[in-house]
């Protein structure tokens, strides 16, 4: 069963910046195409950030040009940079499969923008 730890979340102000990580625990992991999803409460999961095994990368409007997603395959980890965080980007944060059946969600990192 494949394991996915989200952390780095925290408590921040508007413009501040945070670094999530997403480590996963399946072997082949280079071959995948990850995503970054959010939740915020009231509102359903949203897809915010996606990078292909190709390191190709795409990004909801609402993140473009400050939020960057990345990976390390070697550690199997992928990560999320965040800057010019604002209030509505405050969510719960996962990680997971961009495409096809996602895996067992993970516990996900809770990013709160607030000033």
């Amino acid at each position: 069963q494949v394991q996915l730890v989200e952390s780095g979340g925290g408590s921040v102000q508007p413009g501040g910046s945070l670094r999530l990580s997403c480590a996963a625990s399946r072997s082949l992991f280079s071959i995948l195409s990850m995503g970054w999803y959010r939740q915020a409460p009231g509102k359903q999961r949203e897809l915010v950030a996606t990078i292909t095994s190709g390191d190709n990368t795409n990004y909801v409007d609402s993140v473009k040009g400050r939020f960057t997603i990345s990976r390390d395959n070697a550690k199997k980890t992928v990560f999320l940079q965040m800057n010019s965080l604002k209030p509505e980007d405050t969510a719960v944060y996962y990680c997971n499969k961009a495409t096809g059946a996602p895996y067992s969600w993970g516990q996900g990192t809770q990013v709160t923008v607030s000033s």
